[in-house]
């Protein structure tokens, strides 16, 4: 029985007819290449000569093969080997063959397709009648007549005539067969000449890690800005919770604070969410959306935590940080804010201190000077360890990410009884691919 599904299962009919398909399109190439041969041979005998049908199809593939060389082959090859041939998906590549590789490979899977559809479709054509015609030969008397008629004697002897039914068995057996054994040949070659290139991998490898940075600037666009606002009007809350009745004006103040953050915040939710909303199109790293530096006012006045703030040189001065600089700037004191806010042991008689300059620093490994913009920010240490929350931590990490897509870099830990976040970065994005650039070149 598995023999028999085997020949003649749904995945076997399915590759019959996928090579039945394949014998259709060898047509146009067979036909042109019976021309080349009767203008060679002066047309005499052409259909019924044997020898010279197979040359007119050791003409047809090479043209076969030519064709497979164009670009959308290999689309309708591949659509068709996933529906007929039994090949899991995942293995064939996607979209037309764009480099060398690729169309070579997708030349031989077409002229393999050809040639074996075309072996399989005329077998199909011609083998079936005759095996009908072998089998029924001895149950009917004019068929013997008509067929045995210049034949050898040996086929009019009874035991021929008895074997007839067999043997026309075993050429219908045969075929099914053969058609199997070429169906399993091209759903083994499917993966090897249809399969993705190393340059289709790469090409992959670099979408999704397209993707996943778009996806992981928007995570840390949410965080950082959406994280803050629950965290300080969480805390705020709180507080006014429990001096609802002793103090009325400091609830008052509370309420103004989560009135005004979650004012700032659903502005910001509005520029991140319009990143999602470019028909398709993912904004560049280069494109400023959301509060810069001079934001920090209302950050810092509505934060929920006392903020010693201290400037250095023109930091707020739009001519001076580029505006997808000062943008990752805000972004990272305002996720310090809100570490300081949930670990933290800030009050009024220690409150954060953040410290905005714009200095000098010496080039690595040069003589040449630079600007960079810093960022240090100190909280007190919580007396109680924080309380891990599922799915958090990814602050600190963001951080790092946003300074290193700069050019720059991060670093926090506890420094001297404090809890100290500090980040360098450069003060335009020009200088960014520099040092960018300059790292790469030591690597």
């Amino acid at each position: 029985m598995r023999f028999l599904a085997a020949l003649f299962g749904r995945r076997a009919r399915l590759r019959w007819l996928h090579l039945i398909i394949g014998g259709a399109l060898l047509m146009p190439y067979f036909l042109v290449g019976t021309v080349l041969v009767g203008m060679a041979g002066g047309g005499e005998q052409l259909f019924s000569s044997l020898p010279a049908q197979f040359v007119a199809f050791g003409l047809a593939l090479p043209m076969a093969a030519v064709t497979g060389f164009f670009a959308l082959v290999r689309p309708l090859s591949v659509a068709a080997a996933r529906a007929l041939c039994g090949v899991p998906p995942a293995v064939l590549a996607d979209g037309p063959a764009r480099t060398r590789q690729a169309r070579v490979r997708t030349a031989g899977w077409y002229t393999l397709h050809l040639a074996l559809g075309g072996i399989i479709s005329g077998a199909t054509l011609a083998l079936p009648p005759f095996a009908v015609a072998v089998i029924a030969l001895p149950f009917f008397a004019g068929l013997r007549e008509t067929w045995l008629l210049d034949g050898p004697e040996a086929l009019r002897e009874p035991w021929a005539l008895a074997l007839a039914p067999f043997a026309g068995l075993a050429m219908l057996l045969a075929l099914a067969l053969a058609a199997a054994v070429a169906g399993e040949v091209l759903a083994r070659r499917a993966p090897v000449l249809l399969g993705p290139t190393p340059e289709d991998r790469l090409a992959a490898a670099e979408r999704r890690a397209a993707d996943l940075a778009v996806r992981n600037r928007l995570a840390r666009e949410l965080h950082d800005s959406v994280g803050h606002a629950l965290s300080a009007v969480t805390l705020q809350a709180g507080a006014a919770r429990r001096v609802l009745d002793r103090d009325p004006e400091f609830v008052r103040e509370a309420l103004t604070a989560i009135e005004e953050t979650t004012r700032r915040t659903v502005g910001e939710l509005d520029s991140v969410l319009g990143l999602l909303r470019q028909d398709g199109e993912p904004d560049e790293e280069g494109t400023a959306h959301g509060p810069g530096l001079d934001a920090l006012g209302g950050l810092l006045a509505h934060c929920g935590v006392p903020v010693a703030y201290e400037r250095e040189g023109d930091a707020e001065d739009p001519g001076v940080v580029d505006p997808v600089v000062a943008r990752e700037a805000y972004r990272i004191v305002q996720e310090g804010l809100s570490n300081a806010l949930r670990h933290g042991g800030g009050d009024a008689a220690s409150p954060v201190r953040l410290l905005i300059a714009v200095r000098e620093r010496e080039r690595e490994r040069e003589r040449e000077r630079e600007r960079e913009l810093m960022i240090v920010m100190e909280n007190p240490l919580g007396e109680r360890p924080a309380v891990a929350r599922p799915g958090g931590g990814r602050g600190l990490r963001g951080i790092a990410e946003r300074a290193v897509l700069l050019g720059g870099r991060a670093e926090a830990g506890p420094y001297d009884g404090v809890w100290r976040l500090t980040a360098r970065l450069p003060l335009t994005t020009a200088e960014a691919t520099g040092t960018a650039d300059r790292a790469e070149g030591r690597r």
